[in-house]
């Protein structure tokens, strides 16, 4: 039985389909990838998956348990957590109190505090800074960190590497092996190809709201990718 289990997945905003019949599998222990342009849909997937957007149709199962209707806070205690585009911190508390938001969820697990700060050392030596005198790549340190203490099954990664210079996201990304060895499967979405397909078991390829390509990421050629990247 997979993780996650998305079958006909149809999402909106208002009177708008941004997603159309997507189906997805999420093994327990995989990282998956998903890629696509700006404006593809992969965000709204994310936030359909989670219960952030619940204009959508179709079926979202979890642990075999039927998660479609579920409000996002119920869905996140399920076990099921997003690193969010953008990072979203809270600008007037210090990193370290932004990282304890996570913990509201009060779901048991591996992730602590010590061993968020022993996954990213530099956290622990900001931890007393208002989040908004970090860095960009510390600040999506913190956002990791903050969704981990919530000791989710399934991490979400909504474009991680937006923003941030490639020494630091080379950073980030070496940090999922150990992220997934502790038990946690992961779903990336970003926009930069080779960086997801070398991160991920599996990619799937969103082309306005729809897949168009999906397969082992090592049997994927990156002109495959690319051509459906591009819908060429």
């Amino acid at each position: 039985m997979p993780l996650l289990k998305v079958e006909d997945l149809h999402a909106y905003y208002g009177d708008y389909e941004a997603i159309f019949g997507v189906n997805l599998t999420v093994e327990k222990g995989e990282t998956v990838a998903i890629v696509g342009a700006n404006g593809a849909g992969k965000s709204t997937f994310l936030k359909a998956i989670s219960g952030i957007n619940p204009q959508k149709t179709g079926r979202v199962t979890f642990n075999g348990d039927d998660i479609s209707r579920l409000r996002a806070d119920l869905i996140s205690r399920r076990g099921i957590t997003m690193v969010p585009e953008g990072r979203r911190l809270f600008p007037s508390l210090t990193v370290e109190e932004n990282l304890l938001v996570g913990t509201a969820v009060k779901r048991p697990g591996v992730w602590t505090l010590e061993s968020v700060m022993n996954l990213f050392p530099v956290l622990r030596e900001l931890r007393n800074h208002p989040a908004w005198r970090v860095s960009g790549g510390q600040q999506q340190m913190v956002a990791i960190g903050r969704a981990l203490l919530a000791n989710p099954e399934l991490l979400l990664c909504d474009e991680l590497s937006l923003g941030l210079a490639p020494k630091v996201i080379n950073d980030i990304y070496a940090k999922f092996e150990e992220i997934s060895a502790g038990g946690t499967s992961i779903v990336i979405v970003e926009q930069d190809v080779a960086r997801a397909r070398a991160a991920a078991s599996r990619v799937y390829c969103l082309l306005e709201g729809s897949i168009s390509l999906e397969g082992p990421a090592a049997s994927l050629s990156m002109d495959e990718i690319s051509r459906a990247y591009f819908g060429m």
